[in-house]
């Protein structure tokens, strides 16, 4: 369905579906940053397939604001009005595939989906261009997208400081994609001056932890005592959690997040917020000497280019045999055994997309020439991340040999590609298009 100009929605408007956008591991709609063209103009959004209209009530979309962002009903045949209700009170248009399509109504379940996900114009990119250009499109875009992240840094840099705009960096990437906006909003709340005041203080290390996480986790409103289902399935089984309970009464308290605002839903264990909470607490007391900017800005100015990687990440390694080795959350039903709070692939993510762009802003600010180069020329080199679902998405989509994305850059360059061309519907103005 992909490009065909003579596609129109129940109400006779007509339609082009410009991006199909990726599927969907999460909750939501079956395809995420679709965009579509309309008689006003390009919508971006997603796109929900069912083989009947009537499916959308029947799953109760209609009730749940995670499918407010859906801008398309796609469905066999409609057997409801002509256009699909949200959760928010708008109105989606529906799109019937069965006027187009001449098959057996047998075949039409697994259609209603393949239909929609039909090749885009880059998916045999691989087999039209030379992979040297393949390549060296996929570097350029990967510059592009460490040029935009610095960029972001510069102006965080000049309202906050390079303290706490490392710091928010760092919290947001802890949040992931799914919990990066509460992270954000948590390091508002607690900056780290606040975390680093409490290391400086004549404590042990013992007493900063539970100070720092009883801070964190009570403006985050995660303690036990603050999650109103928590104690209906839980109880509290060691005595650190007892201690961060008492911190917190006595602690002079910010205005406290909602539970509701942290996404704890296909969680994993390990990335569960308040195991990555627990982290920072851990960070900030490593570094309570000087400071975790001018540690970690040093450790980038002296490691070697070809082998920086490895004591970049070991910066942010983190294992622990305190209550968090046993747990992602607190109770009975929340223990594991996983003494590493952040591993190699978190921290390698974070190197990448926070330290280095971060230093390079700071060295462009501040004018230290030598300490830009040096953060550019460890992005360059540094080796493949984990692939992550985006990245998945991207090969699939251009058919991708593996070898080709070897380096982090040019993962990169894939998630910058998929944000500013496909999820933009700008498939006319990338190098990869082609017809």
């Amino acid at each position: 369905m992909l490009g065909r100009t003579d596609l129109a929605t129940e109400e006779g408007e007509p339609i082009r579906i410009i991006y199909p956008g990726r599927i969907n591991d999460d909750q939501g709609a079956d395809l995420r940053d679709a965009t579509i063209a309309t008689s006003q103009g390009l919508i971006k959004g997603d796109i929900e397939v069912h083989v009947k209209s009537s499916n959308w009530r029947a799953h109760c979309h209609h009730q749940d604001q995670t499918y407010n962002r859906v801008i398309l009903h796609v469905v066999m045949w409609r057997d409801t009005e002509v256009t699909t209700n949200l959760q928010n009170g708008g109105k989606v248009p529906i799109l019937a595939l069965d006027k187009y399509i001449g098959s057996p109504v047998s075949h039409w379940t697994n259609l209603a989906y393949s239909t929609v996900t039909l090749n885009t114009p880059c998916h045999q990119a691989i087999e039209r261009l030379p992979a040297s250009i393949i390549a060296e499109f996929l570097d350029s875009a990967g510059e592009a997208r460490f040029l935009v992240k610095a960029a972001k840094f510069q102006t965080d840099l000049a309202q906050t400081g390079a303290g706490q705009s490392l710091y928010q960096g760092i919290m947001g990437a802890l949040g992931y994609s799914k919990n990066k906006v509460p992270f954000l909003e948590l390091a508002r709340r607690v900056p780290l001056q606040i975390l680093e005041s409490l290391t400086q203080s004549q404590i042990s290390d013992e007493e900063c932890l539970a100070r720092q996480q009883a801070l964190l986790l009570g403006t985050a409103g995660l303690l036990p005592s603050q999650r109103p289902n928590w104690h209906q399935k839980n109880k509290i089984d060691d005595q650190w959690v007892e201690k961060l309970e008492q911190l917190w009464i006595s602690a002079h308290q910010t205005e406290v997040m909602a539970e509701n605002n942290w996404h704890l839903f296909k969680v994993r264990p390990n990335n569960f917020p308040v195991r990555r909470i627990v982290a920072m607490s851990y960070l900030t007391l490593r570094y309570r000497e000087k400071g975790i900017f001018a540690e970690i800005v040093d450790k980038i100015r002296e490691v070697s280019v070809s082998k920086g990687h490895h004591r970049l990440e070991k910066t942010l390694l983190i294992t622990t045999n305190s209550y968090w080795a046993s747990h992602f959350d607190f109770g009975f039903g929340s223990k594991l055994k996983i003494p590493t709070l952040l591993g190699h692939g978190r921290t390698a993510d974070i190197a990448v997309n926070v330290l280095l762009p971060f230093t390079f802003a700071w060295g462009k600010l501040t004018s230290h020439p030598k300490l830009v180069r040096q953060a550019s020329a460890l992005y360059r080199h540094y080796p493949k991340l984990v692939v992550n679902t985006m990245e998945r998405h991207m090969h699939k989509q251009l058919r991708l040999n593996g070898n080709l994305v070897n380096s982090a850059r040019r993962q990169q360059g894939l998630i910058h590609i998929y944000n500013t061309l496909c999820s933009q519907g700008k498939c006319h103005g990338c190098p990869l298009g082609g017809t």
